[in-house]
């Protein structure tokens, strides 16, 4: 049995599953959860994904879920390209930037917050937009600071490597833009995002070059 990747085409955390496995140069099986239309709630994906989220993936029979969880059992699986540095420090460096992005903006700005924002709370779209825009500018505020100062960054978030923390920032560029996001005071995302977008891996995994594409 090969790789099958549960995932939808705007789904950041899937994109970012999919720019590792291309980096990984790892063939699979995309399988499509429709996360507007509701597909994640079906009986057989809860089976596989009791969190209804995606991407989940699938290894000679081993469920995986959680794309942070899921990159680094394939890093660990797949050694070749590394996508964390070797050093303790170094590694916990890009792992605190990857964090940046899926742990502190990604989920609250997730399909199912915006859905409670508007029909829970009662927020239009201009307050969810806003609510949007705040949080994705304070969590860049901090990324790019830390690529500032640190002589770790180079054409990537670690030098001329792409790791797991341009797997996580890529993505989140995208939705940036694709919610009208100012990215003019970060220099430095802009350029790692421009850098990695000359890689096919990066090209190849976006929202718009998916099959299941809207």
């Amino acid at each position: 049995m090969g790789v099958e990747l549960y995932t939808y085409f705007r789904s950041s955390a899937a994109y970012r599953v999919r720019i590792a496995l291309n980096l990984k140069r790892l063939s699979y099986g995309p399988r499509f959860i429709h996360l507007a239309k509701g597909e994640q709630h079906r009986p057989d994906y809860r089976a596989i994904n009791p969190q209804k989220l995606v991407p989940a993936l699938v290894d000679r029979g081993t469920v995986l879920t959680q794309s942070l969880a899921i990159i680094e059992y394939l890093n660990d699986t797949y050694p070749e390209p590394p996508l964390l540095p070797r050093r303790r420090d170094e590694r916990a460096y890009v792992r605190a930037l990857a964090q940046i992005i899926a742990c502190d903006i990604h989920p609250l700005n997730n399909l199912r917050v915006l859905r409670y924002l508007e029909h829970t709370m009662g927020q239009d779209e201009a307050a969810r937009i806003a609510w949007i825009r705040h949080w994705i500018r304070e969590g860049f505020e901090a990324f790019e600071a830390q690529l500032e100062r640190h002589e770790l960054s180079g054409r990537f978030c670690f030098g001329d490597m792409p790791t797991l923390a341009d797997i996580c920032l890529v993505p989140q560029v995208f939705s940036a833009r694709r919610f009208g996001c100012d990215l003019s005071d970060f220099p430095k995302i802009r350029a790692i995002d421009e850098n990695c977008q000359t890689l096919a891996a990066f090209r190849d995994a976006a929202p718009e070059q998916q099959p299941d594409a809207e």
